[in-house]
Parts: C-alpha cells; structure tokens; sequence
C-alpha cells in the first residue's frame, strides 16, 4: 500500500525488512526509488502506481546492496538509473556464470522463493558527478558519497523537501560501516556520508530511510547525531547507549549481533594496526 508523506510522493514498506520505496510523481509517470524485494510486494507497488492513473518512468537504485537493486516485470521496462560506481559493483556481480546462484544464497530465507532475480541489478550508471535524476518530473538531486556501500547515494527531492537517505539514519538499523579492508577507512567514511546529509538538513522536512520509520525534520537531525554517536564510539572501542542495540524494537533483537561483528572487525584492525606501528 502506498502512503502519501508529502505533495506528490508517496512510500511503500516492506513487510520482512520494513524496506522504503519511494515514489515521486512527475508529468509523465512516476520515479521508483529501490523497487522492493518480494514478488507480490512489488507487483502490489505496480498496482497502487497504476491505480494513480500513471505508469513507472523511471527507477533509481541508491546502492548496490541486493534488498535495494530488485525488479519485477510489473512494473515495466522504464531505464533503471545509480551512480556509475553502483552500476560498475552489480556489472560484476552479474558477470560471473553463477551469480544468479550466488544472489539468492545471500536472501532472507525467509523470502528467498518470494524474491525474482532475472532483473536483478541490470541498472545503468549514470556518468560521474550527474547531479540530477535524468527525468520528466521534479528535481531530484543525487549526493553520492561514501558511506556503507561503494556508489551510496541520497536523493533529495527539491520542491518537495523530501530526503531518501538509502541505508542510512534509520531507526531500527544501526550504521552498518562498507567492508573492512587495507583500502578504505570505512569509519571515516561513514562520518563522511553523515555529514553530507547533515550539511542538507536545512531544506528537507522528511526523511526516508532505506529501513523502518519515515520521519520528519527533526527526525533528521536527531538520527544524524545518533549515528555519527554510534560511529565514533565503535572508532573508539567503546560501547554506544544506543537503543537499536539495548532495547530494540520487537523482533529487531538480531542488529546487537551485526554490532557486535563491526566492533570485533574495528578491534582486530585497530590491533593489526598497533602491531605495525
């Protein structure tokens, strides 16, 4: 079921990972923002878009995450947009010989026979450094920066004042940090992409997490100063008073432990990188 948050756009949640899809209506149809990730509930979005009177123009991944690169037939051929960066990560996943095999190894299986993979990431990058979503309807602004995810992107629907924030300033996820490698300071680059969306905050009225509650602006900002509390606390091996973590929201119980693997992964490096020194 789609809600109306604002003039012109509306959010669909998923049931199992309380996923946000974002819908902006524009003249000639409509642009989907991360399509879902089950079969019916992606059809049921078709549906709801068809029972507006349009059709699906556009679709945007904000990364390359599996939940956030899905399809479904129903709703159409329109081109599927992402940061060149995005697009280049799910150009290598489909180009191995299993990568069908591999996508759904990785699905909740919970909704592994529910989620359709033949579409699965075919999104095309858009050239570095685009500002704007390519179509016919409201400014829609792209803030690529780095964290989470290699490509992450924000979408910032102008007139609208509507932030879709992707794997970000949610309320049931903690920050999840990009992988942990000698190539990349996933922490900094955590605290890079928060400060990206902080320095936005002055013209968004809600915002839209790729996970659990839509919020407004004073959401924003709480959610910004409660994940960037998070991460310097994990920088700094410390244990964060965060609620997602002590008392999280029923059947949600499942997030201390992806805490507790970025805390035993941020150890091991901060004990890698004293042995160096």
């Amino acid at each position: 079921m789609l809600t109306q948050i604002a003039d012109g756009v509306l959010v669909h949640q998923s049931e199992l990972l309380l996923n946000n899809t974002t819908v902006v209506q524009g003249q000639a149809g409509v642009l989907v923002i991360d399509a879902g990730i089950t079969g019916s509930e992606m059809a049921c979005l078709a549906n709801d878009v068809r029972e507006l009177g349009q059709a699906v123009v556009a679709g945007f991944s904000t990364h390359p995450d599996w939940d956030h690169v899905l399809w479904h037939t129903d709703l159409g051929e329109a081109p599927r947009y992402a940061t060149a960066r995005c697009a280049a990560v799910m150009q290598q996943v489909r180009s191995t010989a299993d990568w069908q095999a591999r996508a759904a190894a990785g699905l909740p299986p919970e909704i592994a026979d529910e989620t359709p993979l033949d579409l699965y990431g075919r999104i095309t990058g858009l050239p570095p450094r685009t500002r704007r979503v390519p179509w016919n309807g409201p400014e829609v602004q792209i803030i690529e920066h780095p964290a989470h995810a290699p490509g992450h992107a924000a979408l910032l629907i102008e007139e609208c004042r509507v932030l879709a924030v992707g794997d970000m300033l949610s309320d049931v996820f903690v920050p999840m940090l990009d992988d942990f490698d000698d190539t990349n300071d996933p922490v900094q680059d955590y605290l890079v992409g928060l400060q990206l969306l902080d320095d936005l905050a002055g013209r968004v009225d809600i915002v839209v997490p790729g996970h659990g509650s839509v919020g407004g602006a004073g959401h924003l900002r709480a959610r910004i100063d409660q994940d960037r509390t998070y991460v310097l606390a994990l920088r700094d091996g410390h244990t964060p008073d965060d609620p997602r973590i002590n008392t999280p929201q029923p059947g949600w119980e499942w997030v201390a432990d992806i805490h507790t693997g970025q805390a035993r992964s941020l150890a091991q490096r901060r004990q890698h990188d004293e042995t160096l020194d």
